[in-house]
């Protein structure tokens, strides 16, 4: 498959709250220029911008940000802003509260309620938009949600946000913001090698909400972007196909159902191109028997 060919709707598309997206989207997370935001090797600003265009032109119409993706390069919402506005009329942009940095990029006490709209009017003001599409309030530990949740709950009503959604969140959680406001995604950790997210899925599933799981193909790399040691059973799938590890991670994750949207992460327009394509590479039952054992014998 050339990059002429490539397109983000060979995956599917699903309605994320009333907005039509298709399934394969972008995390914005390595377009700030390293790994874990403040560390790592610095990239170059003109390919993360390059990142941005080309996943649009590919038909990538979900990227998934925050304001506190920034490291001493650049922010990844101001990014956004820059390369992309005008926004084209489909995109929708995903953002997160909860967690807060310093100027300095450290980690800082997580956002209380009433510190949320401040979050919230920061991303806005990154991004250039006058609401944002969808705010995950990414959970931080906490045990109920109610109050953190119904304080986004009331800046949707006031129409600084569209819709809402969870990150990091246990199904007790998603049922108590459910008497909130309306759940239009969850946003947790889940993979090949990460099979405990599987109890969220399901529920998402039955209640007909997106599952939007992040390192799907980092796997045990979380942060640093890359697999520590690739199963030998996802390189022989990859092999079968003529494809990459990371495609197979892809197809895999969004094989578990119609409402999984995958949001894989790249300052590198090529492997954005490798990853978009990867919505249109179908797996055998045979194969899915064979990635699913690993899950099976993960830690």
């Amino acid at each position: 498959m050339t990059s002429d060919t490539v397109s983000a709707a060979d995956a599917g598309t699903w309605l994320l709250g009333d907005r039509e997206v298709n399934r394969l989207g972008l995390g914005a997370m390595r377009l700030t220029g390293s790994a874990a935001f403040h560390d790592g090797t610095p990239s170059d600003r003109a390919r993360a911008a390059e990142v941005l265009r080309r996943a649009v032109e590919l038909g990538v119409n979900h990227i998934d940000t925050a304001a506190f993706y920034f490291s001493r390069l650049r922010s990844a919402n101001e990014l956004i802003n820059s390369t992309l506005a005008p926004y084209p009329d489909d995109l929708v942009i995903t953002t997160k509260v909860g967690p807060a940095r310093d100027a300095c990029g450290e980690w800082t006490a997580p956002a209380r309620p009433d510190q949320l709209r401040g979050q919230v009017e920061e991303n806005l003001r990154q991004l250039g938009r006058d609401h944002l599409d969808v705010v995950n309030l990414r959970l931080m530990g906490q045990p109920s949600v109610g109050e953190h949740f119904g304080a986004l709950a009331e800046l949707r009503e006031a129409g600084l946000v569209r819709h809402l959604g969870l990150s990091n969140a246990r199904p007790e959680h998603l049922a108590e913001a459910l008497t909130i406001a309306p759940v239009v995604c969850v946003q947790n950790r889940y993979g090949l090698d990460a099979p405990d997210g599987a109890r969220m899925l399901h529920e998402c599933a039955a209640r007909g909400i997106a599952f939007v799981p992040f390192f799907a193909i980092a796997g045990d790399g979380r942060e640093a972007g890359a697999v520590r040691a690739e199963h030998d059973e996802v390189r022989a799938v990859a092999r079968t196909h003529g494809a990459s590890p990371a495609q197979v991670r892809l197809a895999w994750t969004l094989g578990q159902g119609a409402h999984v949207l995958a949001i894989p992460g790249t300052g590198n327009p090529d492997h954005l191109v490798d990853n978009v394509a990867a919505g249109a590479l179908r797996l055998t039952e045979e194969d899915r028997r064979i990635l699913d054992a690993i899950g099976r014998t993960a830690p």
